[in-house]
């Protein structure tokens, strides 16, 4: 059987090789042998002269050609591209993300198991807190913590660890998400730091972790399909919360209905589902997909394609600076000496972003964008910026936020790690101006 290869797959592997397979573009346009009829091609396969043509980097693939994907229905959410059914993961394609506040029927979907089968009558669902550090081990009932405990609504950046997957080479397994497994929606919950006080936090906590009433896709029910936790640091922090609700209604049932972590700016797998237990550990949680490669990098970097033992690698714990282009699908078209307005957010882990750039040259220029305060820590922040387009032709749109300690997103993939953790490579999309 003829395998087939991808086109990502196919740049990563040699991207020069690829650009003469398939345009005929050589890297170095000094030496002009077939670099013009290579442009010549890959324009005509765009649909357009590529604009700043002299400035696209060798190898690139084009914004165009970049995402693709289908979309398939899901009850209560809309337009999300499901990329595997057990378990059902699911992202949003970027241009679905314009909403300042992720509607809940845009935020992503990441299983790890079987959602629970939730009763309509969730009042008397109960959370236990545990652990070995607990000064006293108590169950509350939803019902309970809604009545006992200050109520607050934050807008939380939840993003998986391996969102934008897709880019590495060599490719790294798991879902091979694009830029779409990320959202923030304005959660309705409890401060966790008033659960734990609650009970008592013993000096010696190091850790929480938690539990879930999703299953093992094995059906074994002696194994968890994921438990993981944070630090104690980050599970007292004012913005740490236990949330059942998502911008004022319950929330979605793959989201994690009835009660769930959102813990913002982390990955998005330290927010646990379906919650039943958080336990406060006296030492790091060592629940399912805290050990091996699961939700960690390598401690330094290390070069593509090499194995790195368990020992090597470190915990992901705050997410790097990023952004989204989300005003306008990769491919719009723009009548020449029009303005094209561009909206998108921004995020930086525990961090804020201090600015974002567009640039249209592929990365020659940079155009400052107005940048809005968060609505409150770890929400994302919304930028705007208007670009008009010298001439008619193919054009890249990218975005680049730096985040407050002065770190900027990189133009290019970031370090390789075996399973594809936190690519923030600056947001593309292409523009055709006609």
């Amino acid at each position: 059987m003829k395998r087939k290869t991808g086109l990502h797959e196919l740049y990563a592997r040699n991207p020069e090789r690829a650009e003469l397979r398939l345009f005929n573009r050589r890297s170095d346009p000094l030496t002009r042998r077939g670099f013009i009829s290579g442009l010549s091609q890959m324009s005509a396969a765009i649909g357009a002269a590529i604009v700043y043509s002299r400035f696209m980097p060798a190898g690139l693939i084009p914004a165009a050609w970049a995402e693709s994907g289908a979309s398939f229905e899901i009850e209560g959410k809309d337009g999300l591209t499901v990329l595997n059914d057990r378990p059902l993961n699911a992202e949003t394609p970027a241009h679905l993300l314009n909403d300042d506040i992720t509607p809940a029927n845009r935020l992503f979907i990441r299983n790890n198991g079987i959602p629970p089968s939730v009763p309509a009558d969730v009042a008397n669902w109960t959370l236990r807190i545990t652990g070995e550090s607990v000064r006293q081990e108590k169950t509350f009932t939803l019902f309970e913590l809604q009545k006992r405990f200050k109520q607050v609504d934050l807008q939380l950046v939840l993003e998986c660890g391996g969102n934008g997957r897709s880019e590495f080479f060599p490719p790294a397994s798991g879902n091979q998400w694009t830029h779409g497994a990320v959202g923030c929606p304005a959660f309705n919950g409890i401060h966790l730091k008033d659960v734990l006080e609650d009970c008592g936090v013993k000096d010696n906590a190091v850790y929480i972790g938690y539990r879930g009433a999703d299953t093992h896709l094995s059906g074994d029910p002696s194994k968890q399909p994921i438990s993981r936790g944070v630090p104690i640091a980050k599970a007292l922090e004012f913005e740490s919360m236990i949330a059942w609700g998502m911008n004022g209604a319950p929330l979605h049932p793959m989201n994690g209905f009835p009660l769930r972590l959102a813990l913002g700016g982390w990955p998005a797998s330290v927010s646990g589902k379906w919650l039943t237990e958080i336990m406060v550990r006296d030492r790091i949680h060592d629940g399912e997909k805290m050990d091996g490669s699961s939700y960690r990098v390598p401690c330094k970097p290390v070069a593509p394609g090499v194995e790195v033992a368990d020992e090597n690698m470190c915990i992901i714990e705050s997410m790097p600076v990023k952004s989204l282009i989300t005003s306008h699908e990769s491919g719009v078209r723009l009548p020449l000496g029009e303005v094209l307005n561009l909206h998108g957010h921004a995020w930086a882990g525990d961090r804020s972003v201090s600015r974002l750039d567009v640039s249209i040259d592929f990365g020659q220029t940079w155009i400052a964008a107005g940048l809005q305060q968060p609505a409150n820590r770890l929400a994302w922040q919304h930028w705007d910026a208007e670009i008009q387009f010298p001439e008619q032709g193919y054009y890249e749109v990218w975005a680049r936020a730096t985040d407050s300690s002065g770190v900027s997103q990189p133009m290019v993939m970031p370090g390789w790690n075996p399973k594809g953790y936190l690519n923030n490579a600056t947001h593309r999309i292409a523009v055709y101006a006609v």
